[in-house]
């Protein structure tokens, strides 16, 4: 799914960001505290999903605020949000879009899409696209709660669905769609010391996005800039994860 901003002003046309890693970080999170390790396990994980209805996600998305969307309808869609169970820790998988993409070239994303008439739901909806985009099988996943949904400044009504996946999945790339796929522990996308703040100004008004980069390290040199609705939804996670 695509990335997402947020404002601190009137409504404005989506704004055109080429490189977020341009964009200036204006604040980091390091003075909360990170997820203790003992909320990052299936069970605890499982447990705290069972009780998610009612609880309100701090971040909603842009496109949930109808001063500044009005009457634009909105789509229906759903992302997985896989936790791949290594032996020591869970990870979570990630796609990176390919280039040439006329929307979100390059991207970093959660598998995931519209829905579709067939879907019986929003579960039917992320684990069909995970199979499409990433080819992860259905009994490689074990469903075990959702987040609320983040509306997208272009009006996707977004469900994550959290699942727990097997350490010996396989994957078929849709190589149009997908560059790569890779894993990013979650003990560190749960530490806000990871996470930066962006602002800019577009439109007349002050336009600010979540990023979380990542560096596999050990001698490799590229970086995985997680930014926008993919961070939102992880951020809305770690939240979650933060309140009994």
């Amino acid at each position: 799914m695509p990335a997402d901003a947020s404002t601190s002003a009137q409504r404005p046309s989506r704004p055109p960001i080429r490189d977020p890693h341009l964009v200036p970080v204006v604040g980091h999170d390091g003075h909360l505290p990170a997820i203790p390790d003992e909320r990052l396990v299936p069970e605890a994980l499982r447990a705290r999903l069972a009780r998610v209805d009612g609880w309100q996600a701090p971040i909603s998305g842009d496109g949930a605020r109808p001063e500044w969307f009005g009457d634009r309808p909105a789509t229906a869609a759903s992302v997985l949000v896989p936790l791949v169970q290594r032996p020591n820790e869970l990870h979570v998988l990630l796609t990176r879009r390919t280039d040439h993409l006329h929307d979100h070239a390059g991207q970093i994303s959660f598998p995931g899409g519209r829905a579709e008439p067939s879907d019986a739901d929003a579960v039917a909806t992320a684990l069909r696209e995970a199979e499409e985009e990433v080819g992860l099988l259905h009994h490689q996943v074990d469903v075990i709660g959702h987040l609320p949904t983040y509306t997208t400044v272009t009006r996707f009504v977004v469900t994550p669905v959290v699942a727990l996946v097997r350490p010996d999945y396989t994957l078929d790339l849709d190589d149009f769609e997908v560059a790569e796929a890779f894993e990013v522990p979650l003990r560190y996308l749960m530490d806000p010391a990871h996470h930066q703040h962006h602002e800019f100004a577009f439109g007349g008004a002050t336009r600010r996005f979540l990023s979380m980069p990542w560096r596999p390290g050990h001698g490799d040199p590229r970086e995985y800039f997680i930014w926008g609705a993919t961070a939102s939804m992880l951020r809305n996670l770690y939240h979650l994860l933060s309140t009994d």
